[in-house]
């Protein structure tokens, strides 16, 4: 079983200024086997951190990327080129799997950070997998509504960092079974072999790093 959080930002997302280097320093210190650098629209951060972790042994980075569709945010797990922004939900879902990435959808009800189940039906949507367990919104509605979603409907659940400075890394995350290779990687997670773990961003230190880095830019 590897430890994994598959949810990221680094200096390469308009709204994070954390450095790929800080970002494998610490989650390698907080013993996470894989990470997916998730920028938002942009896989340039994933590709460079894949660089930097080549010959390392202890984590391996999964590539990834946000995308923000027409009617929300989507993750690409998996996806190694950039999908345009701005497509409807199941063109970029559609774009995802032709890359043979799977379709994650995080934050999924949390309409103030672009849920993409605020607004789509997911009985419309080709959906892989959500969110069931993000940091910044570990107590009530948008978790739990999740993670109810993820139970009716056989969706495997997630836990992530949603991190956008690197010292919230882990502070959700996923227990996976797998190996250290892409296609395990989506493999354990299409099976639902997988479990979200872990807690709440603390509110303070969150508040304090968008007043700090003065994050207004529109993703």
């Amino acid at each position: 079983m590897l430890k994994m959080d598959s949810h990221i930002h680094s200096e390469y997302s308009p709204d994070s200024k954390s450095k790929l280097e800080d970002i494998i320093k610490i989650a390698k210190s907080k013993n996470i086997d894989i990470i997916g650098i998730s920028d938002h629209n942009t896989v340039e951060g994933s590709k460079t951190a894949q660089k930097l972790t080549e010959k390392d042994e202890e984590i391996f980075v999964m590539p990834s990327i946000e995308i923000s569709s027409l009617e929300g945010h989507i993750i690409g797990y998996g996806c190694e080129e950039n999908i345009k922004r701005d497509l409807s939900p199941s063109e970029t879902i559609d774009l995802i799997h032709d890359q043979g990435g799977l379709a994650i959808i995080p934050h999924p009800y949390c309409f103030y950070r672009h849920g993409l189940l605020c607004k789509a039906d997911y009985k419309d949507l080709k959906i892989d997998a959500i969110e069931t367990k993000n940091a910044r919104f570990i107590i009530g509605y948008c978790n739990n509504k999740a993670k109810n979603l993820s139970k009716k409907e056989n969706l495997a659940g997630l836990g992530a960092s949603d991190a956008h400075y690197y010292k919230f890394i882990g502070d959700c995350y996923s227990n996976i079974d797998c190996e250290k290779d892409i296609d395990s990687i989506l493999k354990a997670i299409k099976k639902s072999k997988i479990e979200a773990k872990g807690k709440g961003t603390s509110n303070i230190k969150l508040t304090q790093y968008l007043i700090n880095y003065k994050i207004l830019k529109k993703i």
